[in-house]
């Protein structure tokens, strides 16, 4: 049995009232009856006493003193009498059952005695409780004494026996014994001490029914109920077993679970619907990222368009020119050596020019083309070299100094195209701050103990003021009269996806520099 269960517990405080009351009540009751009983001793030996005196008094009246005796030894060997004495009033024995006392003297300190005389004065009457006393006999045994006062009535006086002047003659003392009064007490005990013990055994046995009936058991379907609630089953229902508290309780719980199970419902069907809504806005937020960036490359494009068309303009021109001379050349009649020869020089020129052209133009085409996004193993290097040269003649237009500082660096894993749109964007940016001259320097490092492959791209405009660097990555956020203000955004998009990040610092006047970390392909892993 575990002492923390409730119902040992209720049990234990009931038993220990129950205990406790009962056992107040069986003491009270028989501390009463033993007082009772003593009581109806003591009034008992009182009417003895006054049956020994009176039965004595004429034996005494004719001063037979013999018959006196007698009737004092035969009543002396009565059942449960242990002594019959007589003593005068200054305490000398006149008469006793123990033959060894007479002629003695009593104390007047004695209990016998000391009740009439511990005053100066002694007392020539006493009330009934006075009169008796209980003593114990060195066999152990109770005594219940009881002393009877002998007056001097006036038939005494005038036999000449007693002067007229004293009032109280002797005193006859009785000796009772409580063997058969304590052994009925003792017995009586008993009988209180078994029927509280039955009583207090039948009032924790109606009591552990009732409570395993009325709370041990609907306190374990709770408790049950909450475990199987616990582990997910909703569905549980409490059986209601009473009425009281509890049951309100368990009614409660069921209420409680029942709630529980509309909402858990409720709550599925609803992730089930977020689901397909966080599905269907995440393809959405998808192709509106691949749209930005297709829309920014267009843009990075139409940026580039002058510079574009001055690289296509010079190899055309070139292949324009050969043309004409080839045409000329062919007019003038039978063809020389000498003739051939220009020719095939042109012819070669024309080829050059033309492949050049074709790159260029592939180029472009390969930076415009919207794709899918494949991550794969790319050196981080050869995307930045590209970025660079689809800027190189507009910064040769813009008067740019390019410095590259590229070191070496572990592979990353990343979309080759949205990275190289990445740099063209950052490039571009820098080109538009400088202006007219400048320089760009653009540097890659790796960072062991990161393991982060560093790419800077550093520029000598205008600056970004303070107040503006925490905005530069927000949408739509620019200080320029034609931007967009999705360049930076876009970039620090496609950063984020590659598991990279990207900072920006700037002193106005001094120029700005844009650092991307990407993780190398061993700590994407």
């Amino acid at each position: 049995m575990r002492w923390n269960r409730l119902s040992v517990k209720l049990m234990t405080a009931v038993g220990a009232a129950s205990l406790l009351t009962i056992g107040v009540f069986a003491w009270v009751s028989i501390t009463t009856q033993r007082n009772q009983l003593i009581g109806e001793v003591i009034r008992s030996a009182s009417q003895f006493s006054d049956t020994v005196k009176r039965s004595t008094y004429h034996a005494m009246l004719q001063n037979r003193w013999e018959d006196a005796h007698h009737i004092m030894e035969t009543i002396g060997k009565q059942e449960g009498v242990t002594r019959v004495r007589v003593f005068n009033k200054e305490g000398l024995i006149l008469f006793s059952t123990d033959r060894t006392e007479v002629g003695g003297v009593v104390d007047k300190r004695a209990e016998s005695c000391y009740a009439c005389h511990a005053a100066e004065k002694p007392l020539e009457r006493l009330m009934l409780p006075e009169r008796a006393r209980i003593f114990r006999i060195a066999q152990g045994e109770r005594i219940l004494g009881m002393i009877t006062p002998i007056y001097n009535e006036p038939s005494c006086s005038k036999g000449g026996c007693h002067e007229p002047t004293k009032s109280v003659l002797g005193v006859l003392d009785i000796g009772l014994s409580l063997a058969q009064v304590d052994a009925d007490v003792t017995a009586m005990a008993r009988r209180t001490a078994l029927f509280a013990g039955g009583m207090i055994l039948f009032i924790l046995s109606i009591l552990s029914l009732f409570f395993h009936r009325g709370v041990v058991r609907p306190v374990r379907d709770l408790v049950e109920g909450t475990k199987r609630v616990a582990r997910g089953d909703l569905g549980h229902v409490i059986p209601i077993q009473t009425r009281d508290e509890i049951g309100s309780l368990a009614a409660s719980f069921n209420q409680m679970t029942a709630a529980l199970q509309r909402a858990r419902t409720e709550l599925a069907s609803m992730v089930e619907t977020l689901e397909d809504r966080v599905e269907e806005r995440t393809r959405a937020l998808q192709e509106t990222q691949a749209q930005l960036i297709q829309s920014e490359k267009l843009a990075s494009l139409g940026k580039l368009s002058a510079s574009i068309a001055h690289e296509i303009n010079n190899p055309l021109s070139g292949i324009l020119t050969s043309a004409k001379l080839l045409a000329r050349k062919l007019k003038t009649g039978p063809a020389s050596d000498e003739t051939l020869a220009a020719v095939s020089k042109s012819l070669a020129l024309i080829e050059r020019e033309t492949e050049r052209c074709t790159a260029i133009v592939r180029n472009l085409l390969d930076f415009a083309r919207q794709r899918e996004s494949s991550f794969q193993e790319v050196n981080l290097n050869a995307v930045i070299l590209e970025a660079l040269s689809l800027l190189s003649n507009r910064m040769t237009i813009q008067g740019i100094a390019l410095e590259k500082r590229l070191g070496a660096l572990p592979p990353v894993r990343a979309d080759f195209g949205q990275l190289r749109q990445a740099f063209v964007n950052i490039a571009l940016n820098a080109c538009e701050a400088m202006g007219k001259g400048g320089t760009l320097t653009v540097a890659s490092r790796f960072l062991p103990e990161e393991g982060m492959a560093e790419t800077e791209f550093a520029d000598t405009g205008v600056g970004i003021p303070q107040e503006h660097l925490a905005k530069v990555f927000d949408p739509f956020f620019t200080t320029k009269e034609k931007g967009t203000g999705l360049g930076l955004s876009v970039v620090y998009g496609i950063v984020d996806r590659h598991g990279g990040r990207i900072e920006v610092k700037s002193q106005v006047g001094k120029g700005a520099s844009v650092v991307v970390r990407l993780p190398s392909a061993d700590e994407a892993a």
